[in-house]
């Protein structure tokens, strides 16, 4: 399975047949309907419809539509129409002559001084009859089909793309661990020589004189529980594991970004206890240089379904 972003964008147009099968090409007036899909990232679904009040009704359809292809992200569904009425004269038809007349004697009837309607009203009101007629459920709905393949694969290619950043992240990760491994035994036996070196050195003895055996045995027991707190193979063992897991998701792919962001967190974390417990400069440069390369990779996992 593939690796999909919350990011992405896809539009979609149709175009209507003018309106009146009787009337001049120059004269017809034709409607266009045009929809936005936009997708960022989100912790769950979040669906938010824009819609003019003739596609209202079809808000169940698209909502059904896109939470089926759709698991996380928040995403904003435009629809609009536009006709070209303003600049087409429409010949209003008689019947609404007639009752534009209707409503105008009863509107005079109760208020006398109101305007009579002009001739712009009458065609404005005549070109609202007209692109009210048409039924456009079955248009937005293909559309909506149409740009929301666009917009997986529109989120697809994204995704792609971070699953390959993130690839890299890992790799340096691991490349970083490598590093320190090596590191550990070292640090870990000198760190218990300086304890004893300074364990005599309190004692006011030289290298000639012996400690005693108590004291002595009390210096290693300490040594050894100093040298135990500032061993970090655990720590780079876990690391490893965290490493290895977010690799099998990255090419599993699907539905992976919380489980993502949750082996962030705890590469964020050793990564801390690996800087914490650090006993030597270049264990603590590779624990900051650990940090950068999770902080870009949370960065980037913030975006994946």
């Amino acid at each position: 399975m593939s690796v999909y972003s919350m990011t992405g964008y896809a539009s979609a147009q149709h175009g209507s047949a003018p309106i009146g099968h009787n009337e001049e090409p120059k004269s017809a007036t034709s409607t266009r309907l045009g929809i936005e899909i936009r997708s960022v990232n989100s912790r769950f679904l979040d669906l938010t419809f824009r819609l003019p009040d003739e596609l209202r009704a079809a808000e169940p359809a698209l909502r059904e539509r896109l939470t089926a292809k759709l698991k996380r992200g928040k995403v904003e569904f435009r629809a609009a129409l536009e006709s070209n009425a303003s600049h087409v004269l429409a010949d209003p038809s008689v019947r609404l002559l007639q009752r534009l007349n209707a409503i105008q004697d009863n509107v005079k009837a109760w208020l006398p001084n109101a305007p009579v309607l002009s001739v712009a009203d009458v065609i404005r009101l005549s070109g609202n009859e007209s692109s009210s007629n048409q039924d456009w459920t079955a248009e937005l709905l293909t559309l909506a089909d149409s740009a929301l393949q666009s917009l997986l694969a529109a989120r697809e290619r994204e995704g792609a793309r971070l699953a390959l950043m993130l690839q890299d992240r890992i790799e340096q990760l691991r490349g970083l661990t490598a590093k320190a491994v090596p590191l550990i035994p070292q640090l870990v036996a000198q760190q218990r020589q300086r304890f004893m070196d300074r364990w005599q050195e309190a004692m006011g003895l030289t290298d000639s004189v012996q400690l005693p055996e108590a004291a002595q045995d009390r210096a290693l027991t300490e040594a050894t529980a100093f040298a135990i707190r500032i061993d970090v193979a655990e720590e780079l063992t876990r690391l490893t594991s965290h490493l290895d897991e977010l690799a099998r998701l990255i090419t599993r792919g699907g539905e992976i970004g919380k489980r993502l962001d949750f082996l962030i967190q705890e590469l964020h974390r050793e990564a801390n206890t690996l800087g914490s417990k650090s006993a030597a400069l270049e264990l603590t440069h590779i624990s900051v240089d650990m940090k950068v390369l999770i902080e870009q990779m949370r960065e980037q996992v913030q975006n994946i379904e």
